[in-house]
């Protein structure tokens, strides 16, 4: 039997093949081009025919049993009553609602509240911000369906106006107790559930529509597991559903999650907590990570650059600048999504490559900033599994090593989220009786070099130093 998986991520449209005869996945990917000129904003029919095109050439010929999507938290969008896009999708990284949050942050009770029933910060990345924002512009949301790129995917697949629980979860507008719209906050930006996809759960699935199914050049009536977050999938694919199980994300972004049985929410606001198809997620994320050393290479070397040829000048014990990695604004710790980056304690003999060699160092102090305070409110993971971008860089995964000073197993699914998705399809079939039975293999084992944990202590505590004042 088949299962195919179509992710439309931040950056490009995904898909897999996956034959549970031998338990082999093929995957196909295709880089979206910048919309509008925007990275933050994308074209919600342009993205959706881009991810059903990358899954039409991987199903040509074969008999599809199941389809599992996949998406991104945080993406919001306005559509007409024909679910018709009348605005571009606006991403997790778009921060233009970074003034509508600020005013709301210095309010302590609205904050705690907000977060105690959302599980969410008070910040420009959540759609309930962007729809504020929106309503300042003068969009009468109330005249709108609300949704986002997952919920988008799910109706022209489908025909059904629906979106997981999990998925909404991440929008600033669900109530993760109770696992529904929260009324309050709906009618703080005048809108109803009505305005709102229905929610559903992962187990709810829906039959390929005869248009979806052209598309995809497959039969109608195929079931379709509706849009899943690839933040939570990365959880279920990489066999991290039981407690004490960290995962470290470090692609475009980065996160660090653990599964937990109940909502685990902090006194103080500081991590997130949001749903994922099986249970709740504990959690902190930040902006900056594959797409900081993007940037850094492009403009320092140039686009054509090999990240390679780069990373084979660098040394341990460079003398580096501090880089805060707030291109795209903060997320954890301290969720001030108007803070800038930074290179700090320059020197004269500083070269391009030391400056790359801080912004790999930036972002790995700020992900362990997120490990500490995450720690503290679930304890020491009994392991850490890491994926991402990171892993092409054996460089930079020694670093991340050293700098956490844990042994780290690499995880053996190169893609997470589509072997997520994989695994709900595997539920959906029979094959497997519960999510938590998927368990995955390391490829390797990064550990930590002792004779680092010096050097990297004092330059993390330099990091802190330029952190902290950057605060005040």
């Amino acid at each position: 039997m088949y299962v195919l998986i179509l992710e439309s991520s931040t950056t490009s449209a995904k898909a897999m093949l996956y034959n549970t005869a031998d338990n082999t996945g093929t995957t196909e990917s295709k880089a979206f081009p910048v919309y509008y000129g925007d990275p933050t904003l994308h074209n919600a029919e342009q993205v959706f025919l881009e991810t059903a095109a990358v899954g039409k050439n991987l199903c040509e010929g074969k008999k599809i049993d199941v389809i599992a999507l996949s998406g991104v938290w945080h993406s919001v969008m306005l559509c007409d009553a024909n679910f018709n896009p009348k605005t571009p999708v606006y991403l997790w990284s778009n921060t233009e609602a970074a003034g509508t949050c600020k005013p709301l942050r210095k309010d302590d009770a609205y904050t705690r509240n907000f977060y105690r029933k959302t599980g969410c910060m008070v910040n420009a990345i959540y759609p309930f911000f962007k729809l504020k924002l929106l309503r300042e512009r003068g969009y009468h949301l109330e005249d709108y369906y609300i949704a986002g790129q997952g919920t988008y995917n799910n109706y022209r697949l489908t025909g059904e106006k629906i979106v997981t629980d999990c998925m909404a979860s991440g929008s600033g507008l669900f109530n993760i107790h109770e696992k529904r719209f929260d009324k309050d906050i709906l009618g703080e930006i005048g809108v109803s559930e009505s305005n709102l996809a229905r929610p559903v759960t992962y187990k709810d699935s829906y039959p390929l529509s005869k248009e979806g199914a052209g598309l995809l050049g497959l039969e109608p009536g195929i079931p379709v597991i509706p849009s899943c977050p690839d933040g939570a999938l990365n959880q279920t694919g990489s066999g991290a559903l039981s407690e004490g199980i960290m995962t470290i994300s470090v692609g475009t972004s980065g996160a660090l999650r653990l599964a937990v049985s109940k909502p685990v929410l902090p006194e103080t606001p500081s991590i997130w907590c949001y749903l994922s198809p099986k249970t709740w997620l504990s959690g902190a994320a930040i902006s900056g990570c594959c797409n900081c050393v993007d940037w850094c290479k492009d403009k320092l070397f140039g686009a054509g650059a090999s990240y390679g040829d780069i990373e084979r000048l660098l040394r341990n014990d460079d003398d580096t600048p501090v880089f805060l990695p707030f291109l795209y604004g903060e997320r954890c710790p301290g969720w001030q999504d108007e803070r800038k980056a930074g290179f700090l304690n320059v020197m004269p003999s500083h070269s391009p490559k030391d400056f790359y060699h801080g912004v790999l160092e930036g972002i790995l102090f700020n992900l362990y900033q997120c490990y500490n305070v995450l720690t503290e409110t679930n304890g020491v993971p009994k392991k850490i599994k890491i994926s991402g971008g990171i892993l092409n860089s054996p460089f930079w995964l020694q670093m991340c090593g050293d700098i956490f000073g844990m042994e780290m197993d690499t995880d053996s699914a190169k893609q997470g989220s589509l072997m997520g998705a994989a695994v709900l399809g595997l539920e959906k079939l029979g094959i497997i009786n519960d999510l938590s039975e998927f368990k995955t293999g390391a490829a390797g084992i990064v550990r930590p070099n002792p004779e680092m944990a010096e050097i990297y202590a004092k330059k993390y505590e330099q990091y802190l130093y330029y952190y902290e004042g950057a605060t005040k």
